[in-house]
């Protein structure tokens, strides 16, 4: 802190990729007058989904403030009348207006989960898997009315592992981001305590390289076994807690079993020529005919209604068999 100006700071977060960040904010010095997030809603005798940030800020005694509407007039003044310096938003689950934006004389600043402009919108960590991405980071932006479009302040990269899953990489990713966003308003504090305008800081994007990572759905995760191997594989990892990747089983009484593979590898063999989605051996793993002549191994899977299980245990109490198809 020394050298820098003391912020006044508003946290806009609510799932667990903000939790980190939370944390880091408490120890950087300045000071975190309210803490934003969105309210619990559940049906009548239902818990409400989690909210990580909600119980860490609680757990510190931070002011909580959750808005059904947060650019609502009333909500807008309530945030006015804090009197904070800056805005700082991370997985937040609500887009700010442009008037809303302009409440904080420093504006505000967004931590997103990949190298912008790449992966622009909510699913930036399992787009980069499944995009079959070498690297991603993070990213510390200037927000802007325009979707993760703003200048970049701080930017952080890291290799995606060649095994690692959309939640294992998210939690790399939250810690990466935490000192990013802790740096990002080191350099904010530095200029206002020089008298500078911080509206120049940070790297424009170039809106030519910007790609989308719109928000999963469960009909993603349905697998195309025409693809070819290495995209059903990437897709295992990138759609994992949620949707998951399915297929089906058509057993020999007409029956259809929904299968959610847990752990694929790609073969090095190729199919034959066989269609896509014929099972081609049955050897205490499940070899599947993929796309442009490939071949996926199925190590472990959840049969529809049962326990997560390798395939050798699936297979022993399953018609499953060498010529049979998936999908």
């Amino acid at each position: 802190m020394h050298g820098v100006s003391r912020l006044r700071i508003v946290v806009m977060g609510t799932g667990p990729f903000a939790v980190p960040m939370l944390a880091a904010l408490r120890r950087s010095g300045h000071e975190i007058v309210a803490v934003v997030t969105r309210p619990d809603h559940a049906p009548p005798g239902r818990r409400p989904a989690p909210n990580p940030v909600r119980d860490a800020a609680t757990t510190a005694g931070l002011a909580v403030l959750d808005p059904e509407r947060v650019n609502d007039p009333a909500a807008r003044e309530s945030l006015a009348a804090l009197g904070a310096d800056l805005f700082v938003v991370c997985d937040y689950g609500q887009i700010l207006s442009a008037e809303l934006l302009a409440v904080p004389p420093l504006g505000a600043i967004n931590l997103h989960g990949s190298l912008l402009p790449r992966h622009r919108g909510a699913a930036p960590v399992q787009w980069a898997i499944r995009s079959g991405d070498a690297e991603t980071g993070v990213s510390v932006i200037r927000m802007t009315p325009a979707l993760d479009a703003g200048s970049v302040i701080v930017a952080r990269p890291t290799a995606i592992g060649p095994r690692e899953t959309a939640p294992e990489l998210e939690a790399r990713l939250a810690l990466l981001g935490a000192d990013a966003v802790t740096e990002a308003i080191e350099r904010i504090a530095a200029t206002t305590g020089a008298g500078q305008s911080v509206g120049e800081l940070g790297v424009p994007q170039d809106p030519a390289l910007a790609t989308r990572a719109p928000r999963l759905t469960k009909a993603e995760g349905i697998v195309d076994w025409s693809l070819p191997a290495v995209q059903i594989e990437r897709m295992r990892r990138a759609l994992e807690p949620w949707p998951r990747t399915t297929t089906t089983f058509t057993r020999d009484d007409g029956r259809t079993q929904r299968l959610v593979l847990e752990d694929v590898t790609i073969a090095p063999a190729a199919n034959g020529g066989a269609d896509p989605g014929t099972v081609l051996a049955t050897d205490g793993r499940i070899t599947v005919a993929c796309g442009e002549g490939t071949v996926l191994e199925i190590h472990r899977l959840v049969p529809e209604g049962s326990r997560s299980m390798s395939a050798a245990d699936y297979l022993r109490g399953s018609p499953l068999r060498p010529g049979l198809r998936l999908g």
